[in-house]
């Protein structure tokens, strides 16, 4: 669980981002990204990549990549940079910041259910087919969805409004 709200953003050019390849487009976004800097928009397929940002990036069942937790690291803000290179589609974006809003966080929160039906629906068949790091992934998101997710966008929320981590004692806005 994050321990106020870490802004991975400073931390790309430690990573080699090099600010080329961020033309994912907002209006393309796959609603299975969860809320932060980081999305994706129409990609290409990156199942080849889950092995380097197994804990952020997934691909849906019609080969969409998309964000399913947020980095907290620089370790993890440098998968997403090597996913993001390795794009031929270059749909995935960091501008988040610039659209998310605490409403837009409170729905989408309120409406987490169609990601939960979507794993519900696709772990199975991730299953008999094999499609082992897929379903570990999807399994990774259905354990974020119900555990650490709500405090993670709650502090997200308080950095959205104030541009800030909340100091000691500060109440955080409720989903």
């Amino acid at each position: 669980m994050m321990v106020g709200y870490w802004d991975p953003l400073p931390a790309l050019e430690a990573a080699g981002d090099s600010g080329l390849v961020w033309r994912g487009d907002w209006s393309d976004r796959n609603w299975r990204n969860v809320p932060g800097p980081f999305y994706c928009g129409l990609t290409d397929t990156v199942w080849h990549l889950l092995d380097v940002a197994p804990d952020n990036v997934l691909c849906d069942d019609e080969d969409r990549g998309f964000v399913f937790r947020q980095p907290s690291d620089a370790v993890a803000v440098a998968g997403i940079v090597m996913t993001a290179h390795d794009d031929c589609y270059l749909g995935f974006a960091r501008d988040g910041d610039e659209h998310w809003t605490v409403p837009a966080v409170r729905e989408w929160w309120s409406e987490r259910h169609r990601v939960e039906e979507w794993i519900d629906r696709v772990l199975p068949q991730w299953g008999a087919n094999g499609d082992l790091a897929e379903a570990a992934g999807a399994r990774r998101y259905s354990e974020y969805l119900a555990g650490e997710l709500a405090d993670d966008l709650r502090h997200y929320m308080f950095w959205l409004d104030c541009r800030r981590s909340p100091a000691p004692g500060e109440c955080l806005p409720e989903l």
